[in-house]
């Protein structure tokens, strides 16, 4: 995340409130509990990073109509053009280190932090 922080701190975005917004423009809305798998984000602590996301007008939260008992998030329109302004940022990164490590190397460490991660889940 070094190379990204300085780019979301400009735009006023927390490294969290960044994975929240990158799962909802990648799959619009979201189910509370996907968005909190999906972002790494425990529950608690994202309670309190979607309501200062909704303060902020970055995303919107709802009752699931399919379920009273979930809430559901989407981005705001101003949090979908954040996450197309940064994501053209972070990709220019990615394209960088697969220019500099070439596609094996950038595919292993891909794969060794995806076991990184299986290993810490319960």
């Amino acid at each position: 995340m070094g190379h990204t922080r300085p780019n979301l701190r400009q735009h006023g975005l927390s490294d969290q409130q960044w994975r929240v917004l990158r799962v909802l423009g990648e799959h619009g809305v979201v189910e509370t509990g996907r968005v909190a798998r999906e972002a790494f984000i425990l529950g608690p602590s994202l309670t309190g990073v979607l309501a200062r996301m909704e303060r902020d007008g970055l995303i919107q939260r709802q009752r699931d109509p399919q379920d009273a008992r979930r809430t559901v998030v989407q981005a705001t329109d101003k949090g979908l053009r954040l996450v197309e302004t940064l994501s053209i940022t972070i990709e220019a990164h990615y394209q960088w280190m697969e220019q500099t490590l070439g596609k094996d190397k950038l595919l292993q460490l891909y794969q060794l932090l995806d076991t990184l991660i299986e290993l810490e889940q319960p």
